[in-house]
């Protein structure tokens, strides 16, 4: 055995002499030049290219997660199904186990189970405004990014709108103006937005953390935890009938998994009885124009959920 292993090894090694490392087989595509057709689903025209252009010099200080190569040519052994099943969302505790709120009831509507994922010792658990609780993240250190932001970052939008943007985290910009998405990405965000037929200020627009992380790291897990009670409780009182989450890390934050943007993307999910998408986080696609037309595609898609659902409510 171990003389055929060695005969092996000599094989591999003289492989890689001749042709260098193998390679994915499932390298992504390159990119088409030319934009999508615009869906009978939508009447809305596609951004155009300088709006989804390739921006190095981009001021929004995307966090590591939003510059990063994302994994949509990921190896097989991150492409496993790992879709979540149709029960309830799970938790985890702090030492990774699930768990399942006791008062979680997939019975009760949405806005009821997602308040029912703030602690009951939440000094905002029972707040009845989006005020009381972004002045208790104004006045509260809960984790040592709170001590060190220049300003917090609650969110910004109609406190009723029925579609609510996630991202991951506030940037440079966003730290000093204290209002999500408000440089490079943010302008991005709004051209985005307006080729869906959607203006700023008709949706809500928010992040996983309300402080900036130092360099713009990637969340740490114990901020995670401290400041996604604060998001749980903005979506019970805003009560949307369908989110967006922009980047692999607010994705996976929010339905309680470890994938690829491409196991998120081009599908729906279900947050706790509310819709919710995945796609590219629009700092991403100032750095790679290449994401612009699957990003298209996500969002004609999101466009035409929405319609359904403001249309049944009607």
């Amino acid at each position: 055995m171990r003389d055929l292993l060695r005969e092996l090894r000599s094989i591999v090694e003289h492989e890689q002499a001749l042709y260098g490392s193998l390679l994915p087989l499932d390298a992504a595509e390159p990119p088409s030049s030319s934009e999508p057709e615009a869906s009978a689903a939508t009447t809305a025209a596609a951004p155009s290219d300088s709006a989804l252009a390739n921006d190095p010099d981009a001021s929004d200080s995307p966090t590591a997660e939003q510059t990063e190569v994302p994994d949509e040519s990921s190896s097989p052994s991150s492409s496993t199904d790992d879709s979540p099943s149709d029960d309830d969302m799970p938790n985890k505790d702090l030492f990774g186990n699930r768990t399942r709120p006791p008062e979680e009831d997939p019975t009760l509507p949405p806005w009821e189970r997602i308040n029912a994922l703030v602690p009951d010792d939440a000094p905002y658990k029972d707040a009845e405004s989006l005020r009381e609780v972004e002045e208790y993240l104004a006045d509260t250190v809960l984790v040592p990014i709170d001590e060190d932001r220049e300003n917090p970052v609650f969110g910004v939008g109609d406190p009723e709108a029925d579609l609510v943007i996630i991202g991951e985290a506030p940037g440079r910009d966003e730290d000093k103006e204290g209002e999500p998405f408000v440089g490079r990405a943010g302008q991005l965000l709004d051209k985005i937005l307006d080729a869906i037929n959607f203006k700023r200020e008709e949706v809500y627009i928010t992040n996983i953390l309300k402080s900036r992380p130092p360099r713009n790291r990637d969340p740490k897990a114990d901020e995670v935890e401290a400041h996604l009670p604060l998001l749980y409780k903005q979506l019970s009182l805003i009560r949307p009938k369908i989110i967006l989450a922009v980047g692999k890390v607010a994705g996976n934050t929010l339905l309680d998994r470890s994938s690829s943007l491409s196991n998120l993307r081009d599908q729906e999910h279900d947050f706790y009885g509310t819709p919710l998408m995945v796609t590219y986080h629009p700092a991403a696609l100032l750095r790679n124009s290449q994401w612009k037309r699957p990003t298209w595609e996500d969002v004609k898609l999101l466009r035409t959920r929405y319609d359904e659902l403001t249309d049944e409510s009607e």
